[in-house]
């Protein structure tokens, strides 16, 4: 069910100046899709601009907190932080799915809680925020909704959720499951790997990622949400 985004700029204490860059936000391209009358805009170059200004604000504070760390552990750190499974934690502690608008199709196949869909959204927000408020206000509303529930001592969040996902369906006796790089996409120095996980040929989860192993790792992550076992629970 949509709420209203009065209701979540009232919890989040974030009067937008410019109200119509929050409904972009939250506005999925199928709900564009199933209303081309209106001059509704969907959150993808917001995303885009969100994914930008989340490895920024992200780097500066990594950065700031681990002054010891080199450059490699801070790239790790920070990729395991602005990761998909990690986004969508995040957009679901502020219950981000609740607002999205979303058309019929995807409404009915379950898109408010699917996990590639949660993580743009969040994205998309911080995009929007940024533009709408500048990158303290940014840097403000991460440092309360972020970054105090990251590991301590610069410890990764990124598990291994192929392992994880094993085991699962192991022990339930689900049978053997099956990777595939189905797609690839972009330039040589920008390659974008797609990956799907099978069980018996049914599809678990889709995941991209800069190297099969991570696209892998994404999929992984969304069948572990598909068979509802929460990334909380990691």
């Amino acid at each position: 069910m949509h709420r209203n985004l009065k209701q979540l700029q009232t919890e989040l204490r974030l009067p937008f100046r410019n109200p119509e860059l929050l409904r972009q936000a939250f506005t999925h391209s199928s709900y564009v899709n199933e209303h081309r009358i209106g001059q509704y805009r969907d959150n993808e170059r917001l995303e885009f601009l969100g994914d930008a200004v989340l490895e920024l604000t992200v780097s500066e504070y990594l950065f700031d907190k681990y002054p010891d760390r080199s450059e490699g552990e801070l790239t790790k750190l920070r990729a395991s932080i602005v990761c998909e499974p990690s986004l969508v934690g995040f957009a679901e502690q502020l219950d981000f799915g609740s607002y999205v608008l979303l058309g019929k199709g995807e409404e009915l196949t379950g898109g408010r809680t699917r996990p590639a869909l949660l993580a743009d959204v969040f994205e998309s927000f911080v995009g929007a925020l940024y533009l709408d408020q500048g990158l303290e206000v940014v840097r403000e509303f991460l440092r309360k909704h972020m970054f105090p529930f990251l590991p301590q001592q610069g410890k990764l969040l990124s598990t291994d959720y192929k392992t994880f996902l094993q085991e699962h369906t192991q022990q339930q006796g689900m049978g053997p499951l099956e990777y595939k790089i189905v797609d690839e996409r972009g330039p040589a120095h920008e390659r974008e790997f797609i990956a799907e996980v099978y069980v018996h040929e049914r599809l678990l989860g889709r995941g991209t990622g800069r190297s099969k192993k991570e696209a892998e790792q994404q999929a992984a992550a969304e069948a572990l949400s598909t068979l509802k076992i929460k990334v909380q629970q990691l």
